[in-house]
């Protein structure tokens, strides 16, 4: 699957948001925004993108799929399923989750026993600053897991296997760079262009704008 076939399929199921006043997640402002919630509905599609990914990793000897959640849970199941079909053994699809209070991942559930001593694909949606996914690279390897690659649909943060925890092979099925500046030198705000309020962080954003 070529990268404009990729970008088609985000476009068609309305995962490419342009022309618009986004709040990322980093706090920074942009025009452009891959809304991967967006996809998941979208069984066929988010089961052709996650053969696309699993076809990248099927000679690297994956036993286990691992993801963040909430959305990754969704990519690990296709990729799992797709890599047992291609390969004819059961590949696991298994997830990790934020502790309640903070940002680091844990694996629990059972699925650290499943990584342990296992080979293991982290997949994820979205690279922006790639720190959930290096997380989990970091707590798969904290249990033993032996990290083969980390596949995802969308860098669009120009990250690099140094900035994930150096898994031995990143791979993504498109690669956007997108505009991305600081609220204080944000032209979009300069010109007063109303915040989206529909993805990204636009609703926080705006709430603590009218608390100060």
């Amino acid at each position: 699957m070529t990268e404009r076939e990729v970008l088609e399929i985000l476009s068609k199921v309305g995962a490419v948001i342009t022309d618009s006043h986004i709040v990322y997640t980093s706090g920074k402002h942009g025009t452009a925004y891959v809304n991967k919630d967006a996809v998941y509905p979208h069984t066929k599609e988010t089961s052709d993108l996650c053969r696309a990914i699993a076809e990248q990793f099927a000679d690297d000897g994956v036993e286990v799929v691992i993801a963040p959640a909430i959305g990754g849970v969704i990519l690990s199941q296709w990729t799992a399923h797709h890599l047992s079909e291609i390969t004819g053994r059961e590949v696991l699809g298994v997830y990790a989750e934020k502790v309640e209070s903070g940002d680091a991942f844990v694996i629990k559930r059972g699925y650290d026993k499943l990584v342990a001593g296992k080979d293991v694909l982290v997949v994820e949606d979205v690279l922006t600053t790639g720190g959930s996914a290096k997380k989990v690279v970091e707590a798969t390897r904290a249990l033993g897991g032996n990290i083969v690659g980390l596949g995802v649909l969308c860098n669009r943060g120009g990250i690099t296997p140094q900035d994930v925890a150096d898994p031995p092979k990143l791979f993504a099925l498109v690669n956007v760079k997108l505009d991305a500046w600081d609220e204080a030198g944000c032209p979009l705000c300069a010109q007063n262009v109303p915040i989206n309020t529909d993805v990204g962080k636009g609703r926080e954003f705006l709430a603590r704008k009218r608390a100060n």
